[in-house]
Formats: C-alpha cells, sequence, structure tokens
C-alpha cells in the first residue's frame, strides 16, 4: 500500500470490530474508531438500538440521536438470545479484533460465551464492556444511566447556583466520557496485544467514570474535606473564571494565573485592578470575587459582547461569547476546520483527532436496521442459501421486532 493510499484508509485501517452495544457510549466509542477506518459491524437485537425511537426529530424512521452518533458502521440484526444468533457471532468473531458490548453483566455468562468461553476460543480477541457499575460490588449489576450517575457521583450536588439548586448537565457527559474511556482500552490493549500476542478483557463503568471526570472537586475534597458548593458559573479554585454581562450579551472570560490577570486588567484599560491587594494574587481573588465580578462587568458592559472577546482573543486572553449551537457550527472557524461533514442528506460533527496523514472520513452514512446483513454474512462464507435459511429461523433479522 502506497503511503497515500494508507493515509486515505485511516489509522484504524484493518481492525475488525464487533459493535454488541446500543444507546450511547459504546456507539460514540466505535463511531470515532469508524471515523479512522475501523471496519464496524453494529450488530442490533431484533428490535434495534432504542434511540432510533429517541426523537424527535427523525430522518426517515430514524432519530438523530441515533444518527449522530452510528455512522461509517455496518448494521446487521441478530437474535443472541437464540443459537443460530448466537453461531452467526461466533463466526464473526473468528475474524475480530474487538468485541464491545454493554449487555448486563453475566448476559453473555448465561448465553454460554462469557470472557472465558471467548478467550479460549479467540485468544487475540479484545473484549470491552460498557455497564453501569461493574458485575461486583453492592451495586455490581445494577443498570446505569448518565443522569443517575451525574446524581450519584456529586456532579449534579456540584452544577447550579443557590438560586436554581441543583442541576443536571445538559449534555450526556458521563455516557460520551465512559465511550472515550472505552476508546482509549481498546487501543491500550491492542498496543499491549503487539507485545504480548493476547488479547484481554476491559472494562468501564459509568460510575468510575463519573468519578473519574470530578476534577477538581474530588482532589479539593480529598484536601479539605468539603464536599463543593453550588457556584453557578464560577470556577471553585479559580478568579475571574464565570459568565460577565457584556452590553448586548454575555461573555465566558476565564484567568488561569495572576500574569494573565494583568494582561487582562491591561487590555481593558483598568491596570490598577491588577495591583488592588484583593485581587494581585488568585487565592485573593477567590476570597474577593463578588467584588471583582463588580469591578469587571462595569467595564464589560461597555463592549459589545463578540467585538469585546475577538479582542481580547486577539491578545492572548481567554475569552468566548456565550453562543447558541447554531452559531458555533456555522462560526468562521467551524467552517474553516471542515468541523461539519456532509454526505447525501447526512450532517455531523467531526472527528476531533487530527492526524497529519491518517485523516478520518465519512464514508458511510448511518445505517438502516439490518442493511448490511447480506453483505456481512457474505464475508463471512454464508450463501444467499444460508442467509434465507437463518432468517426463516429468526436468528437474522430482516426488519425490526416491534
Amino acid at each position: 500500500m502506497t503511503e497515500q493510499a494508507a493515509a486515505g484508509a485511516g489509522a484504524m485501517a484493518g481492525l475488525r470490530v464487533i459493535d454488541l452495544t446500543r444507546v450511547l457510549g459504546g456507539p460514540y466509542c466505535t463511531q470515532l474508531l469508524a471515523d479512522h477506518g475501523a471496519d464496524v459491524i453494529k450488530v442490533e437485537p431484533p428490535a434495534g438500538d432504542e434511540v432510533r425511537e429517541w426523537g424527535p426529530p427523525f430522518h426517515d424512521g430514524d432519530a438523530a440521536y441515533f444518527i449522530g452518533i452510528n455512522r461509517n458502521k455496518r448494521s446487521i440484526g441478530l437474535d443472541l438470545a437464540s443459537p443460530g444468533g448466537r453461531e452467526v457471532l461466533m463466526k464473526m468473531l473468528e475474524g475480530a479484533d474487538v468485541l464491545i458490548e454493554n449487555f448486563k453483566p453475566g448476559t453473555l455468562d448465561k448465553w454460554g460465551i462469557g470472557h472465558d468461553v471467548l478467550r479460549a476460543r479467540f485468544p487475540r480477541l479484545i473484549h470491552c464492556r460498557i455497564s453501569g457499575f461493574g458485575a461486583d460490588g453492592p451495586r455490581g449489576g445494577n443498570p446505569g444511566y448518565d443522569a443517575i450517575i451525574q446524581a450519584m457521583t456529586g456532579m449534579i450536588a456540584a452544577t447550579g447556583s443557590p438560586e436554581s439548586g441543583p442541576m443536571r448537565i445538559g449534555v450526556p457527559l458521563v455516557d460520551i466520557s465512559t465511550g472515550l474511556f472505552a476508546t482509549v482500552g481498546i487501543l491500550m490493549a491492542l498496543a499491549e496485544r503487539q507485545r504480548s500476542g493476547l488479547g484481554q478483557f476491559l472494562e468501564t463503568t459509568l460510575f468510575e467514570t463519573g468519578l473519574a471526570i470530578m476534577h477538581p472537586h474530588t482532589a479539593n475534597y480529598f484536601l479539605h474535606g468539603k464536599p463543593p458548593s453550588l457556584t453557578g458559573n464560577e470556577h471553585p479554585n479559580l478568579a475571574p473564571y464565570a459568565i460577565f454581562a457584556a452590553r448586548d450579551g454575555k461573555i465566558f472570560t476565564g484567568v488561569g494565573n495572576d500574569g494573565t490577570f494583568r494582561k487582562l486588567c491591561k487590555e481593558i484599560g483598568k491596570p490598577e485592578l491588577a495591583d488592588d491587594p484583593r485581587f494581585a494574587r488568585n487565592r485573593d481573588r477567590v476570597l474577593n470575587r463578588a467584588a471583582l465580578r463588580t469591578e469587571l462587568e462595569a467595564v464589560f458592559s461597555q463592549f459589545d459582547a463578540v467585538p469585546l472577546c475577538d479582542r481580547l482573543l486577539s491578545a492572548g486572553l481567554p475569552a468566548g461569547p456565550v453562543q447558541s449551537i447554531d452559531k458555533a457550527l456555522q462560526s468562521d472557524h467551524a467552517t474553516y476546520r471542515g468541523d461539519v461533514l456532509e454526505k447525501d442528506w447526512y450532517k455531523g460533527v467531526a472527528s476531533p483527532i487530527r492526524f497529519s496523514r491518517s485523516e478520518a472520513s465519512l464514508r458511510r452514512t448511518p445505517p438502516k436496521f439490518g442493511e448490511h446483513a447480506a453483505e456481512v454474512l457474505g464475508e463471512f462464507g454464508y450463501s444467499e442459501g444460508d442467509i434465507a435459511d437463518l432468517v426463516a429461523k429468526g436468528a437474522v433479522c430482516p426488519e425490526r421486532r416491534r
């Protein structure tokens, strides 16, 4: 393969992933791998991935929720509760590098295809499981959902203001982060396999992910023993680091060190603030954040939000207008960077991982249920007659069972 062809294939070209996951964390992980060239075969249960129904809005019967995390994959419907469906899965695993699933722990064991069986039959297979709490411990096997984990790991208690009370974070941060950790774990296992020649089992859980991304609140708690209070848009450890009112909207600006604060004060024409003993050091600014807010908003309120942020950013200072998703997607910077992908009817956000050679690509729009069953099964040696027999037995599902 030439260097140009290798680059076009993507960094994960040649990797085959059998994806048994549904909903968000697992599909997010496998879309990331698929964007970079992995052959991801999405094995859906007879009823299909339930997020196909999580709308409106819909395109051709599939919800935007499904469409946003399932591009570059091929779909086949299998009834893994049936012996025939499991036989097909085991045949597919003969040529696979990675199996990823998010069944309730113990489900594969119940079907006779638990990890011990898979390890004996496919010693090079990477088996990744995403679950709510893991298989053991007091909550082992319990179901996990993003907002529930946000509640249980302190996220909701640390989000919001005294006026609003505790609030759920407005994006499924735990699910997405769990999918990212699963991706990292798979890549680590693949790297280790190059040395050992062996696959292994790995697990990411929503609960552990929720705890892991609670920085700096966990670090603060370990030192001073106090749970975080509700600070709204303020940062618990830095000031200024919050939303401020401008003349025609709002901006967010954050300062990470004393030098940056001095530069900010000079840029907005208030250099004396940096010499004020209430604000000279970050620890002082944190203690006097209300007074600092009064001083800064008196200045920011004289400027329009976007020009002010443009000026601060050009000076190397962190600031951004508080704007809606439509403006973000249509911004000059997003357009220049190619952050929106389009193919036929499909639009989506491009992979944020950018390589100098092995670029991500949009090769397939999100699949209809079972769209690639004949294609996939043919690659694994099944004839048209074999496929018809599997359909007749209910092992392969050409249409969703409602």
